[in-house]
């Protein structure tokens, strides 16, 4: 009796572990086919950003390239020059925005999440319902606002209007706001036997841990303000960014096409970068950190 149970707990062992196998498989092949999905246009933007011009209007158009060329990366610096503002130039605005709105919005956020997580005040649920619902706007839809806000500020043809709308950000609170809410609130309240204050809570305790959110914030804050356009507040070339002069060249015409997809990929390379790099940071401390009660 005792041989033909353990056969039987064998065989059932040995079944479990087929299905378990398959479901693995099976989970594999449907995140290789999404994997390639998702790809698919970036093989495609590298793939157009290195054809000639006459493959660029074969029909029906292909997947790859015969003869691939870097022409269309040397008319893209070419064709991106004016009279007086060079290529580099629109490289240096975009980078100053980004980096500066980056910034802005990590610290303003951290700071007004933490007051609305952890502090109670009258009204701090109504603003927390308010962040909620702004999630639900898109910044298309206040552009009037915003421009009439610039105007009566004289930041019209400054590039103050391109950081200053961009630093308060709804995602950046709701983001923190959660996940600075995990944070025990123990340990907020032993910093203030000690005598810290609200400031020194938020930056030297509660600020350190936050590292998954943060390395989240400054991976969507970059490639938000990476893409801003500042064709509706500015129209002197010197403060133009990158994404602006782009989309004027991809405006030009099919003949621009090549130029377009190679300034798409020259646009596309500092948002793979710094995901790449947050990404990283964000799973090692997620795997190596934590606070528990």
């Amino acid at each position: 009796m005792s041989g033909k149970t353990d056969v039987k707990k064998i065989k059932a062992t040995s079944g479990q572990a087929g299905k378990k196998h398959g479901g693995t498989a099976a989970i594999f092949v449907f995140l290789l086919a999404v994997g390639i999905f998702m790809l698919f246009p970036i093989y495609l933007t590298l793939v157009m950003s290195v054809k000639p011009v006459e493959e660029l209007f074969v029909f029906p158009p292909k997947l790859y390239t015969l003869r691939p060329t870097l022409d269309n990366f040397s008319d893209m610096f070419r064709d991106l020059h004016s009279n007086r503002v060079p290529f580099s130039r629109y490289v240096a605005n975009s980078i100053t925005v980004t980096l500066t709105v980056t910034l802005l919005q990590c610290i303003t956020g951290s700071m007004a999440a933490f007051v609305l997580a952890k502090c109670r005040f009258p009204g701090s649920k109504a603003i927390n319902s308010i962040i909620v619902v702004s999630l639900l706007y898109q910044s298309n839809v206040i552009y009037i606002m915003q421009y009439i806000v610039m105007a009566k500020l004289h930041l019209i043809d400054n590039p103050l209007a391109l950081i200053l709308p961009s630093v308060a950000s709804p995602m950046t609170l709701f983001l923190m706001r959660q996940s600075i809410s995990q944070m025990p609130d123990s340990v907020i309240d032993a910093a203030k036997v000690d005598g810290a204050g609200l400031f020194r809570i938020c930056w030297q305790i509660v600020i350190p841990n936050q590292k998954p959110a943060l390395m989240t914030l400054i991976i969507f804050a970059f490639q938000g303000a990476w893409n801003i356009q500042s064709g509706a507040f500015v129209f002197q070339e010197q403060y133009k960014t990158l994404p602006t002069v782009v989309s004027q060249a991809a405006a030009s015409g099919m003949a621009k096409a090549g130029v377009a997809m190679a300034a798409a990929v020259f646009m596309l390379v500092p948002p793979v970068v710094i995901f790449m790099l947050a990404q990283r940071q964000v799973i090692e401390t997620m795997a190596n950190s934590g606070i528990k009660e």
